[in-house]
């Protein structure tokens, strides 16, 4: 396990309650409770992966500032819809006058099921989005869900939506290619521009996606300008999404 990292001062939450920090390189958001304790979680909303920052906090709840979802802040448990997924959470100690916080693991469902029972996954390549497309609903590594109706890598990538097109990253054409050698899974991605401002959250994003399934060990995302992106990687249904005919 991670060691604690000082994220802030106390003096820092006395006025609106909230700070966004970095633990362990990822995006968080420290919280001051009425109660004067102090958690931490990441700053990012499981329906829509939007920034939780900003949202109203009551008690040990707090709701998404975009589409109402509600989660616990001492556990990561999404509490209603249209969240189902939770959010992760982080240790906090408070030393003196400074807050300092660790990564936590989620709690792992009460039921799972042993990895030696899961399907193989077999290796496979997508070059576009029109690959990726057509592609839905074979048994190939990427493409389908496993027997317990998990979502395929493909499916956990569609969660990851650009926040300036609305549209998910695989719809879009960004992902260039996904393989799974035993459940460590490499994804290479592209933007929209390499000057998307966008692009770091993207990445971080698409990795916490994968690394969300019980198939997934690890995921690497490599990010390639090359070939560049154009409209003509997008799907039909994000053409629809956009306007495009």
């Amino acid at each position: 396990m991670s060691e604690f990292h000082k994220i802030a001062s106390l003096m820092e939450l006395a006025g609106t309650g909230q700070k966004a920090a970095l633990i362990d390189g990822v995006p968080a958001l420290l919280i001051r409770t009425e109660d004067a304790t102090y958690h931490a979680i990441e700053d990012n909303c499981t329906h829509a992966t939007k920034p939780l920052a900003g949202g109203e906090i009551t008690g040990t709840e707090i709701e998404c500032p975009f589409h109402g979802a509600k989660f616990d802040i001492k556990t990561g448990e999404a509490l209603c819809l249209p969240a189902s997924a939770p959010i992760g959470i982080f240790e906090v100690e408070v030393r003196d006058d400074d807050i300092y916080a660790r990564k936590k693991p989620v709690a792992e469902p009460d039921e799972k099921l042993p990895v030696t029972e899961l399907p193989v996954v077999e290796e496979k390549s997508i070059s576009t989005a029109a690959n990726t497309e057509s592609a839905e609903g074979t048994d190939d590594a990427g493409n389908s869900g496993n027997e317990s109706g998990e979502p395929s890598l493909l499916d956990a990538l569609k969660e990851v939506i650009d926040p300036e097109l609305m549209v998910n990253i695989v719809d879009l054409g960004l992902i260039y290619e996904v393989s799974n050698d035993d459940g460590h899974v490499k994804v290479d991605m592209t933007l929209t521009s390499p000057a998307c401002p966008v692009g770091p959250q993207l990445v971080q994003q698409a990795k916490m996606s994968l690394e969300k399934l019980s198939t997934v060990t690890d995921a690497e995302i490599n990010l390639v300008m090359s070939p560049p992106w154009s409209p003509e990687r997008m799907t039909d249904d994000a053409r629809d999404q956009l306007g495009i005919f």
